[in-house]
């Protein structure tokens, strides 16, 4: 789409640096050029049924889309598929300015730019928002000329938004193509209170083709759900009608959103109702001060005195003459209301350029965030890795009852007896048959223990840890909690045991085929494959490192050398084969239970929404991309 050029300031003929003050109700006023008149309120036609707002009679030209208008809707779309995909990780830094925005920008590509990039033609949308008891209803059933929208302070459809269009028009405020997402309830006439939250379309002949009035909910509503009901209509209007009274236009909520029509350059005119005339003068200055402080100098102001002359809940005097006759001016040629939609059409677009990369700000953030919380929990279980390697080779582990179980099978001579000549039958008796199974069964059992207690111990810490780090980050409790709570505690334990024993078995079978069976001494020598699978593991646990003075325990480590009845029975070279690919069996055995202890935290970390890593770039291309297309 070739950008639209810049518009002249949409406040027309009405915009000055003093308060409109409305025409005297005693003398006739001009309608604007090239208007018809507008009927006269509280005169002859003041009950005649009849446009008020007086512009031309139909709709905006329309233009045939072009290919750039083709490429700047894809652009568009990218944009749109990009912000809604986005998920923000609740509670984490960034996740409620994160979502704010995201639906802000979201609602404004689907409700305002793209259907008015789809389709030129579509009615001119002018908003009437403000404070609560401003006039908002009364002046719309006024600039209509009957009654749409019930009105008083604490009306009945203060959250049920009231539209008035042509009848011609009324099809394009359907579901399928204004704001599909908000239920609404079609009306001819007076438009009746409508369900909370509900849009309240009413079609009447007061209205001319290609213009819309739309009474939107207060903006400093008691309520909170009502100012984001009224920011989203507002994003979805051509043209902002803001009004406040003489009490309440200082109010911070009421600078908020004539600051968001300031940063985007929409189409601007602002109201004071209610302006007694005692003060008037000092009130309109302050005001217009008030105006040019926060960079508004140049939209159409307008006052409305304190009047009682309402009938039919609308104006019985002239008091809104001259909001109408601007909005004859703005509205009145189709070229004048593309003037004025295209203004703000292109306020929205370069607001983009501050929205989306804040938008971007707050996905980094998450992505940040998460980033620390996942370092957290591979620096813990890393560090359990670590640990773990550490201990199963420095001979950490032979101490305590391992130890002293390994030196009762050493100086029993279970390790001497395991091994005889060929052809020569044991002679044992039951009772020291008995005796030595024992022994070898409790050696077994302490190494499962101290294997055991090493990996829960390793775990333990790595999961304490992550706990400490994610409690100590913004809104990472609720995860550390929700991962804590995930079934499947307790486990560790069987699951090792059962590990272990496995490992046992098979560091046996490994002796069996490969070892001394292929050297020479297999000829004289025959040996107890579970005996000499424990010599195995007592070597790999590291107790020649434990025996030579490495260790603090070195002197409770006496008794034969493992690794030299080792040497004799496999030779170096098996040895080293056999011994490494045990400590590796058992090393990714350990780590696969290291890693299925971790996924209760990974868990915890996908589902909480965090935004992909990726997600940040292609929200930057995807604003550069528009960038280029307009």
């Amino acid at each position: 789409m070739t950008r639209p050029s810049a518009a002249p300031d949409a406040s027309g003929s009405g915009a000055s640096d003093r308060f409109g003050t409305g025409p005297d109700p005693t003398s006739a006023q001009p309608a604007a050029p090239g208007a018809p008149a507008a009927p006269r309120p509280g005169g002859t036609e003041a009950g005649r049924r009849g446009p008020t707002v007086p512009v031309s009679a139909g709709p905006a030209k329309h233009r045939a889309p072009t290919n750039e208008d083709d490429h700047f809707e894809q652009v568009l779309e990218s944009l749109r598929r990009q912000i809604r995909d986005l998920d923000f990780a609740e509670g984490l830094v960034g996740a409620e300015e994160g979502r704010a925005l995201r639906e802000d920008v979201l609602a404004q590509l689907s409700d305002y730019v793209l259907p008015r990039v789809r389709r030129p033609d579509i009615p001119l949308l002018i908003a009437v928002a403000g404070s609560t008891g401003a006039g908002k209803s009364t002046l719309v059933n006024s600039l209509v000329g009957e009654q749409v929208t019930t009105t008083g302070v604490r009306r009945p459809t203060t959250n049920s938004p009231v539209l008035a269009c042509n009848p011609a028009d009324v099809d394009w405020f359907s579901e399928a193509s204004f704001i599909p997402s908000l239920p609404r309830v079609r009306q001819q006439g007076l438009a009746m209170p409508g369900k909370d939250g509900m849009l309240v379309l009413a079609a009447t002949e007061a209205m001319p083709p290609g213009v819309a009035l739309l009474d939107t909910p207060d903006v400093d509503s008691a309520v909170a759900a009502h100012h984001e009901f009224a920011a989203k209509f507002l994003d979805a209007a051509d043209l902002w009608v803001f009004v406040t009274t003489s009490g309440r236009y200082a109010d911070a909520r009421v600078w908020e959103f004539l600051q968001v029509a300031r940063d985007r350059d929409t189409s601007l005119a602002v109201v004071l109702s209610r302006v007694p005339r005692k003060g008037r003068r000092q009130l309109l200055d302050h005001f217009g001060a008030m105006l040019e402080a926060n960079g508004l100098g140049n939209a159409a102001r307008f006052a409305i005195p304190e009047t009682d002359q309402i009938e039919g809940e609308r104006f019985t005097s002239n008091v809104a003459d001259h909001i109408r006759e601007y909005l004859a001016d703005v509205a009145g040629e189709a070229e004048q209301r593309d003037r004025v939609s295209r203004r703000t059409f292109i306020g929205v677009i370069d607001s983009f350029r501050t929205r989306v990369p804040e938008l971007v700000r707050q996905v980094e953030a998450q992505i940040e965030t998460g980033r620390s919380l996942g370092a957290a929990v591979d620096d813990a279980y890393a560090g359990a890795a670590a640990r773990i390697d550490t201990a199963l080779g420095d001979g950490t582990l032979l101490r305590g009852s391992l130890l002293a179980r390994w030196q009762e099978v050493a100086a029993s001579g279970e390790l001497a007896k395991s091994l005889r000549l060929r052809g020569r039958r044991a002679r044992k008796g039951r009772a020291e048959q008995a005796e030595r199974g024992q022994r070898v069964s409790a050696l077994e059992r302490a190494v499962r223990d101290a294997l055991e207690a090493l990996v829960v111990s390793a775990e333990e810490r790595a999961s304490e840890q992550i706990e400490q780090r994610w409690r100590e980050v913004p809104g990472g409790a609720a995860l550390a909690d929700r991962a804590l709570d995930q079934p499947g505690s307790g486990t560790l334990a069987k699951q090792l045991r059962q590990e272990i024993t496995e490992w046992q078995r098979e560091v046996a079978e490994m002796t069996a085929a490969n070892g001394a069976t292929k050297r020479s001494v297999a000829r004289f020598v025959t040996f107890d494959h579970d005996i000499v699978a424990l010599v195995m593991i007592i070597d790999l646990l590291g107790y020649e490192r434990s025996n030579s003075g490495g260790g603090a325990h070195a002197a409770d480590a006496s008794g034969p050398s493992p690794q030299r009845l080792l040497k004799g029975l496999f030779g170096a070279q098996s040895l080293r084969s056999i011994g490494g690919s045990a400590r590796e069996n058992l090393r990714r055995r350990v780590l696969g239970l290291l890693s299925h202890e971790r996924t209760p935290f990974d868990h915890a970390l996908a589902a909480a929404g965090i935004p992909s890593e990726d997600s940040a770039v292609q929200l930057y291309q995807a604003t550069y991309n528009l960038e280029i297309a307009r």
